[in-house]
């Protein structure tokens, strides 16, 4: 740029004698731009000299390898079977090392294990890291050569991607998670078909799907229709009277009703057992995972959780069990953090914390911490970044659920909610509860609840500190108050000092 600023000068200097010379500054100017911008560019070192660059789509894939390494370096490939191995043999054939790959959706991943498993460096890439700058045509060609030539200059950084054996826990805790939404689906059609016939069955019963509203339904689709009888299958536990409950079905009992609530009753049960069939599935390959401690030798501590029985959709083996045998640690002593959600968060980060620095950055990777855009020395912008993480959503739920717990991070919750707000606090919350969950997995440590108490005389320490440095700004000295003292006696005390300064 100084350059060109030069020639510039020196052509308008020039122009002020002879009005022949107008239109040469602007050619100066246009060859001068070209040549340092190529000097630039060239200038770069190259960190990957073996690198490819791939464009990924639902029916073509565009790949692109060195220029040196032959002339024909583009090549466009199916994205069937056979179009994968072949991308791969082509990208042996000329001594690639490590690819990146842009994609959206799930297109890369039949790819990406390809490629992984035949032994390349693979990176995923995010989407807005790659932008074409302004001015660059938009295709598919063009695309896979920017790619490579930004990752042969080192610019790019691939998305993390955990080992294959957590990626198939998460798959299959993903499918349940579906599983679960669909039988979910299936209660509301139980419930709208019960509504249509004016059976209020769900305004009596909390769980129209529980031990009591299951009875009701089956005697009723095996043809009773008494209301006196289906209200006496109630548990003792059903807080509305037999009398209302009585009212509560007496219906219009339809036969095109009858006939979509039999089916959603159907698929509902198929549902579940399919949920059954999944959890076995991740039962069998836990006990496939390497095993750091031993229940037995090394019992559990006491859980914290006050739920014996497995609740709602939970799985029926002792999910904390297995997950202390495999970390060593046993994180359900986090407060909010049950069996499951500690699961969902293994299946999405993995057991190994070495992928992240330190532990602000796990929390900045989960968007637990604020993300702030400065310009101009000012802050534009100081939110937390949006992430489409399973992992950050389980700790925010967990930090809910210490809303009215009675340990230091509930009191830290309440806290936060005072000053900024419940949906900052959640996430404050969150994040402190991420910093832990790290720090327990990497060093192998058990967690030490300090209590409410500890956590108040901590907070008031820190109040009293700020106290003390701002009545030292101010030239002013804090006295600290005896109990036994009473509002006149503090009055006659400062009377006193008042007269002995004067």
């Amino acid at each position: 740029m100084v350059q060109c600023q030069k020639n510039v000068k020196y052509s308008l200097n020039q122009s002020k004698g002879k009005s022949s010379q107008k239109d040469q500054p602007q050619k100066t100017l246009k060859t001068k731009r070209k040549k340092t911008n190529g000097k630039r560019f060239t200038n770069l070192d190259r960190i990957n000299p073996n690198a490819a660059g791939i464009d990924i789509a639902s029916t073509e894939h565009w790949v692109c390898v060195p220029p040196e390494h032959t002339e024909d370096n583009v090549r466009k490939f199916g994205t069937f079977t056979c179009d994968l191995r072949a991308i791969s043999q082509w990208l042996k054939t000329h001594k690639v090392k490590t690819v990146a790959m842009e994609s959206t959706g799930i297109y890369w991943i039949p790819l990406f294990q390809r490629l992984e498993q035949d032994g390349f460096e693979v990176l995923l890439v995010n989407a807005r890291h790659v932008k074409n700058v302004p001015g660059r045509t938009k295709s598919d060609n063009m695309d896979c050569q920017w790619i490579q030539k930004l990752h042969t200059f080192g610019l790019l950084q691939g998305s993390f991607r955990p080992n294959d054996e957590v990626c198939k826990l998460r798959s299959f805790l993903r499918h349940r998670d579906n599983l679960i939404a669909m039988a979910a689906r299936h209660t509301q059609h139980i419930q709208k078909a019960l509504w249509q016939m004016n059976i209020l069955l769900s305004n009596v019963i909390s769980d129209i799907t529980g031990a009591t509203g299951l009875k009701i339904i089956n005697a009723i689709l095996a043809g009773q229709r008494d209301p006196m009888l289906l209200a006496k299958l109630k548990n003792s536990r059903i807080k509305a009277s037999l009398k209302t409950i009585v009212k509560a079905l007496e219906g219009d009992y339809r036969d095109e009703q009858l006939f979509i609530l039999q089916q959603s009753l159907d698929m509902y049960r198929y549902t579940h057992q399919q949920m059954e069939r999944c959890d076995q599935q991740v039962r069998n390959l836990l006990d496939q995972w390497d095993k750091v401690t031993n229940s037995k030798i090394n019992p559990l501590p006491p859980s914290t959780s006050c739920h014996v029985k497995p609740r709602d959709n939970e799985p029926s083996y002792d999910v904390r069990k297995f997950l202390y045998e495999i970390l060593g640690v046993d994180l359900t002593q986090i407060h909010g953090l049950q069996a499951s959600s500690v699961q969902t968060i293994l299946a999405e980060v993995g057991t190994d914390m070495a992928k992240w620095f330190s532990e602000k950055h796990f929390v900045s990777w989960l968007g637990l911490c604020p993300a702030p855009d400065i310009s101009g020395g000012k802050i534009l912008k100081n939110k937390t970044k949006k992430v489409q993480s399973r992992a950050s959503k389980a700790f925010r739920l967990a930090a809910r659920a210490c809303a009215n717990s009675n340990s230091a991070i509930g009191a830290f919750y309440r806290r936060m909610r005072y000053r900024i707000g419940p949906s900052k606090a959640i996430t404050a919350t969150a994040h402190k509860l991420a910093v832990i969950f790290y720090i327990m997995l990497r060093d192998k440590v058990d967690f030490i609840e300090l209590g409410v108490d500890y956590y108040e005389k901590q907070h008031q320490e820190r109040m009293k500190k700020n106290l003390e440095r701002k009545a030292k700004s101010l030239g002013l000295k804090l006295i600290p108050i005896d109990e036994n003292e009473t509002p006149s006696d503090l009055q006659d005390q400062n009377k006193a000092t008042c007269v002995s300064s004067s």
